[in-house]
């Protein structure tokens, strides 16, 4: 069984620098680095899913979306920079946009 998501989260990390979390190993470790005067509930099942999701308990993609939940409960979602390049792509090709 792989720990591995079908598709990285985004987060921000450090003073704002994109981090991808490929796994349900790489959320664990972000999870248990968290300081823990700020943990809460969001937190708590985040964890306890990535624990059970390496457990073999739970699929990785549940732990994946109580992880992102968390993330988005406590702004670390990174913007998608992708498509951000695309908007600005397509802003420039657009004769109409100035």
């Amino acid at each position: 069984m792989s720990d591995m998501f079908r598709e990285p989260i985004s987060i921000l990390v450090g003073l704002g620098f994109p981090a991808k979390v490929r796994s349900v190993m790489d959320a664990y470790r972000h999870l248990s680095e968290w300081p823990a005067a700020q943990r809460d509930t969001a937190h708590s099942i985040a964890l306890k899913a990535c624990g059970a999701a390496l457990r073999g308990e739970i699929e990785a993609e549940t732990a994946r979306g109580l992880f992102a939940a968390f993330a988005e409960k406590h702004d670390l979602l990174a913007p998608d920079v992708d498509a951000i390049g695309l908007s600005r792509l397509r802003r420039d090709r657009d004769p109409h946009v100035r």
